[in-house]
């Protein structure tokens, strides 16, 4: 690490527009799975991942407040993550639609930049996990001083097995000859044997400037169309939001195919090996493979009874589960939905996605207990004209000024003090207490104490979906059209 008196400037940069489908039914494009906390962690995976690029200061590096680009539903999921952790975000960048990690590399340098620096950006999954948190700093630290002096640096782990699931790197030394696409099985055990080939880990490091300068060489059609966002974008607090139309003309492609693969040969481009622990948890079989195991290699979560079984994971989140005889098997339970799969198919359980996606069933993207920017809501019964949920509202929070069409509604408190708006009045309820919302009436939920409320909701009515909300004001900017 090379030493100066000027402090080098480092950006982390964490990509959490993922939706982790191969980890249904835990992962749901609603709650998607970086922001999952899987196994014995405390923290989420996105909150490891910005843990792990805060942790890169020091040795003359400086690094500033994370910048984190998503999308617009996972906003708050965003905010509250970073709050829990107390890493306050120097930008939320949401993207009005996937368009891969091309543009969004692209918006974050530009956000850069805009802001008069021209840092060293750490750019990174939020969805991937490491074992050695010493080992990934001390590597992240070599990369951020190559590309300090202007270098592309590229994050390569060295393979253990013949693994088709990635892209590889073939390195000379530290400098990167070749990116070589997805190998089937023959050609990856090739790799293996040969030596040199690593797989690509998703994670590189570079100015800001550098990126659109190689951008503006690649692919000046992204770089112009990205642009062309960016200057129409709006800014709500920590939310930036590029211009929506305009987005939707910029072309998606990924950050390998923008630039990264044609760096070879023609820009200064490295390879700094990673020997951390990385699992990247693409299926639930890399999720089992992180996870402590008995002396059978079976690896278990939540309230699970396993018997004469081997090397299988069993994953549960709200009720007892046994399992007994089943080796190289997965089974994961959620309140509404339950997995069972050979662990060598645990890629395939995004065709159970999209088929949920095509019969537009309801555990294609939402759990039962579905997350709110105020709090959540868990719908634990239902009949043909009535529902019953538990609510939660956070402290200082409030819902939406509304009504509802086709349904009433009685609330019972459970814990905490609720401040009830029924039209023209409003009301105090303490613990135990209960009021009545009329059909087509006017109403509001806020929380005005310090301690969470929670509170019970029976609905009845003809229609109980929950797109039967008409909002009149919103904290959250959900106001009906």
């Amino acid at each position: 690490m090379k030493h100066s008196t000027t402090p080098l400037a480092v950006w982390p940069v964490v990509m959490a527009g993922g939706s982790g489908t191969r980890l249904w039914p835990l992962s749901r494009s609603g709650f998607p799975k970086q922001f999952l906390v899987l196994g014995h962690d405390s923290q989420s995976l996105f909150q490891q991942a910005v843990a792990r690029l805060l942790a890169l200061g020091g040795d003359n590096i400086e690094v500033a407040r994370p910048l984190v680009v998503g999308n617009e539903e996972h906003r708050f999921m965003v905010l509250d993550q970073l709050r829990d952790m107390r890493a306050e975000p120097q930008a939320v960048i949401l993207e009005p639609m996937g368009r891969n990690t091309a543009p969004a590399v692209t918006l974050a340098a530009l956000q850069a930049l805009e802001a008069g620096a021209d840092p060293v950006m750490v750019v990174t999954p939020a969805d991937q996990t490491v074992t050695d948190e010493a080992a990934f700093t001390a590597a992240l630290r070599r990369a951020v001083s190559a590309a300090g002096d202007g270098a592309v640096v590229i994050l390569g782990i060295a393979p253990d097995k013949p693994e088709t699931g990635y892209g590889y790197i073939r390195a000379d030394g530290a400098t990167v000859a070749q990116f070589v696409e997805k190998p089937d099985l023959a050609t990856a055990q090739k790799y293996l044997a040969q030596g040199g080939y690593y797989w690509n880990a998703g994670m590189f490091v570079l100015k800001a400037s550098v990126w659109m300068a190689a951008l503006e060489r690649f692919r000046p059609d992204i770089a112009s169309a990205c642009r062309a966002a960016f200057a129409g974008r709006s800014t709500d607090a920590a939310f930036v939001r590029p211009d929506k139309a305009a987005f939707a003309a910029v072309p998606s492609e990924s950050v390998d195919y923008a630039v990264l693969e044609k760096c070879p040969g023609v820009l200064d481009i490295r390879m700094e090996p990673l020997a951390a622990g990385w699992n990247d948890l693409g299926a639930w079989d890399a999720v089992w493979q992180v996870t402590p195991k008995d002396a059978a290699g079976n690896a278990q979560v939540g309230d699970a009874i396993v018997q004469d079984c081997r090397n299988t994971l069993v994953h549960a989140t709200s009720r007892l589960v046994s399992v007994i005889g089943l080796d190289d098997v997965v089974v994961v339970e959620t309140p509404d939905a339950v997995l069972v799969a050979r662990r060598e198919r645990s890629q395939d359980v995004k065709n159970v996605v999209n088929q949920l996606g095509r019969e537009q069933r309801g555990e294609h993207a939402l759990h039962r207990k579905v997350h709110r920017p105020w709090g959540w809501y868990d719908s634990i019964d239902q009949g043909p004209r009535d529902q019953v949920k538990r609510i939660m509202v956070k402290p200082g929070a409030s819902l939406s000024l509304q009504m509802h069409h086709h349904r009433a509604e009685h609330w019972i408190v459970v814990t905490g003090t609720a401040e009830v708006t029924v039209g023209d009045k409003v009301i105090l309820l303490a613990e135990n207490q209960s009021t009545y919302i009329p059909l087509g009436e006017k109403h509001r939920l806020r929380n005005p104490g310090k301690v969470p409320l929670e509170l019970i909701e029976v609905q009845s009515g003809s229609y109980l979906g929950e797109d039967d909300i008409v909002r009149f004001e919103d904290t959250y900017g959900r106001v009906s059209t």
